[in-house]
């Protein structure tokens, strides 16, 4: 399979200019989307096939279908950024792709070829390319996702399954210039378990990451922290977004853990720390070595990140019976100096020297 030719369906009441504008003026995350999705079917006798773009909108679905059942899906989520000439431009959609192939591989869902990830991004955008927002620290976010469609009742993998594309605007993540945030330490609830789905970006995961979301709101804090389900000590990853740990002589350690999802821009953070000269290790990391390392001061700075946010600074961890840092605390100046050179990559403000930028709209 070398590509897809996506047969068009475009919507005939589409947003008009001035209801765009006025959408993409406050966008915020997740609340508003674009006029058209992709489609594609796969089937095991027929593979991948049918690709088309096609208004956005409700999806039917049969009540017995594989996904309502046993939660065989998983998704992606990358951006589209505007540069200062006008062209659409993404991020290392190759990694996602490969990303998302290894998301299906342990869900048992087909691989989709990652010139056809690629081919459903620039099909978006060919006519959805006006949804792009131009205001600094905005993009279109891009949301692919794959589910069991197939309708029957049985443990078993599906043999017919729907890919989409779909995309929302996106405002600026910290709408008052980026600050630290408060994570609450979730003891009780773990996030995946060993040998589970924690390295695949599926649903599930972040369903079981819910409740504990929840208790976080309660304590005051905006994301929660999960720990090893085994030993209950190692640290694993927040909500939707990996840790990275500063230590006073400039190295940086982020966690490591088969049941961790891997961080495209977690990843791209630590290259460009190691290119600086930083020294960089993924290792099992303890609660117990960041709180006595903070004490310390031999820990100066953490932060988590991720696609929404890129990079947001923590200032505080709270537990039933410790805390670590304080809701005051002020962002690092090595975790804002990473947050600036990425964004910076992003929206073609400094020259992409790793070719990490994908151009959309040609």
């Amino acid at each position: 399979m070398t590509g897809l030719e996506f047969h068009r369906h475009l919507n005939l009441q589409p947003k008009s200019p001035s209801e765009r504008a006025e959408i993409l003026a406050n966008p915020g995350f997740g609340n508003f989307f674009t006029d058209h999705m992709v489609d594609v079917c796969w089937s095991e006798n027929g593979g991948w096939h049918r690709p088309r773009i096609q208004p956005y909108g409700p999806i039917e679905i049969d009540p017995a279908a594989s996904v309502l059942h046993y939660g065989q899906e998983i998704f992606e989520g990358l951006k589209a950024y505007r540069h200062a000439d006008g062209s659409i431009w993404t991020f290392r959609p190759d990694a996602n792709a490969r990303r998302m192939q290894a998301s299906a591989a342990r869900m048992a869902l087909p691989e989709l070829p990652a010139e056809c990830f690629l081919d459903s991004l620039k099909a978006l955008i060919s006519v959805d390319a006006e949804w792009v927002p131009s205001a600094p620290e905005t993009s279109l976010y891009l949301r692919p996702f794959m589910y069991a469609k197939e309708a029957f009742l049985g443990v078993r993998p599906a043999k017919k399954v729907a890919f989409y594309v779909i995309a929302s605007p996106a405002g600026a993540y910290f709408t008052g210039g980026v600050a630290p945030v408060s994570i609450w330490l979730s003891e009780k609830y773990s996030r995946a378990g060993k040998g589970g789905t924690g390295a695949a970006k599926t649903g599930g995961n972040y369903a079981a990451s819910l409740v504990a979301q929840n208790e976080a709101y309660a304590h005051g804090c905006q994301q929660v922290l999960f720990l090893d389900s085994v030993e209950g000590k190692y640290l694993e990853e927040l909500g939707g977004m990996n840790i990275v740990l500063v230590y006073k002589d400039g190295s940086i350690v982020t966690p490591l853990s088969d049941s961790i999802l891997p961080g495209i821009t977690r990843d791209s953070v630590l290259q460009l720390a190691e290119e600086r000269g930083h020294t960089v290790t993924r290792r099992p990391v303890t609660i117990d070595e960041w709180r006595e390392g903070f004490a310390s001061g031999e820990i100066v700075e953490a932060f988590a990140c991720g696609t929404a946010a890129v990079i947001t600074p923590i200032g505080m961890v709270k537990a039933e019976d410790f805390t670590i840092g304080s809701a005051d605390a002020v962002a690092g100046e090595l975790t804002m100096s990473l947050r600036e050179e990425l964004t910076d990559i992003q929206y073609g403000r400094r020259p992409d020297t790793h070719g990490w930028m994908y151009r959309l709209d040609a």
